[in-house]
């Protein structure tokens, strides 16, 4: 119950809390800090449902050059058995077609060589290893200078979250034709490497990814974007950022979230970029 009542009075605003911020860049500021504890007097704690482990998932995956050579050695053992069998049965190594004996080991064979072949197959196809990358960049915060103090916390918070609890890199919000924050890794300037590279509202407004964001209202997941001829109309962003997230805000604004794995972004952060995208679209309106 402890636990319950403590959650029924924390805002809905606030990220999930992660012991360990290892993402987060140490330059920039925390306005909103986030402080939950649960209780253990009498020994209570959390007595909801847990995730359930899948076993064989995990074993299969620390497992996965033994599960591919596994028909393999099936396969050779099978081959074994049935010769074993017509040594020690007297039965002539001859097939004889008559014999059912002979048309069952043929059988066997068969299915012996199938999963041999089999196995070779599995390990010569192996799925291409998807690893995080460091953005090629240098760090930014560009935070617009009228904007109220309780905007720019609530701005800093939601890349505060994003950067902790997903694969964010980069994060840009452009509303009402303005470039109001540009923060974490950034493309480097080409006359001097140490600056970051700009937002040209004006072109990103005039291309076909952010019309075609706010024509079609839900958000557009570019799970690869190395895949995508828009990436050009992205020059800001580190030029091997893997995956963009490009979130509405009303029909006013865009968020574009960078990150650095490809499929890096799952179907939960998807959902909960979404709210975050709405809460930071009421509250801009009100001041903007």
């Amino acid at each position: 119950m402890e636990a319950g009542n403590l959650l029924g009075f924390i805002p809905l605003n606030q990220p999930p809390q992660r012991l360990v911020h290892s993402r987060r860049l140490s330059s920039f500021p925390s306005f909103v800090t986030v402080k939950a504890s649960i209780s253990s007097q009498g020994g209570s704690g959390y007595r909801g449902p847990k995730p359930r482990r899948e076993w064989i998932a995990d074993w299969v995956s620390k497992n996965d050059d033994l599960v591919r050579s596994l028909p393999i050695y099936v396969g050779g053992l099978s081959l074994l058995a049935v010769l074993f069998n017509r040594t020690v049965s007297g039965i002539a190594p001859v097939a004889d077609a008559s014999s059912s004996q002979s048309r069952a080991d043929l059988l066997t064979l068969g299915l012996a060589v199938t999963n041999i072949l089999n196995g070779l197959v599995w390990l010569s196809i192996r799925p291409k290893t998807i690893s995080v990358v460091n953005p090629n960049g240098v760090k930014c915060q560009r935070i617009a200078s009228n904007l109220p103090d309780f905007v720019i916390s609530e701005l800093l918070w939601a890349w505060d979250s994003l950067s902790d609890v997903t694969c964010c890199r980069s994060l840009v919000i452009v509303y009402d034709g303005k470039c109001i924050l540009q923060i974490g890794f950034a493309a480097a300037s080409s006359s001097n490497g140490s600056d970051a590279v700009a937002v040209d509202t004006n072109k990103l407004i005039e291309g076909s990814l952010y019309q075609g964001v706010l024509k079609s209202a839900p958000q557009s997941y570019l799970a690869n974007l190395s895949l995508y001829p828009g990436k050009s109309q992205l020059p800001f962003l580190p030029s091997n950022t893997q995956a963009v997230i490009l979130q509405p805000l009303g029909d006013k604004g865009i968020a574009i979230i960078g990150g650095d794995t490809i499929r890096g972004f799952t179907s939960s952060d998807q959902a909960w970029i979404t709210l975050i995208g709405e809460k930071l679209d009421a509250t801009l309106t009100k001041v903007i």
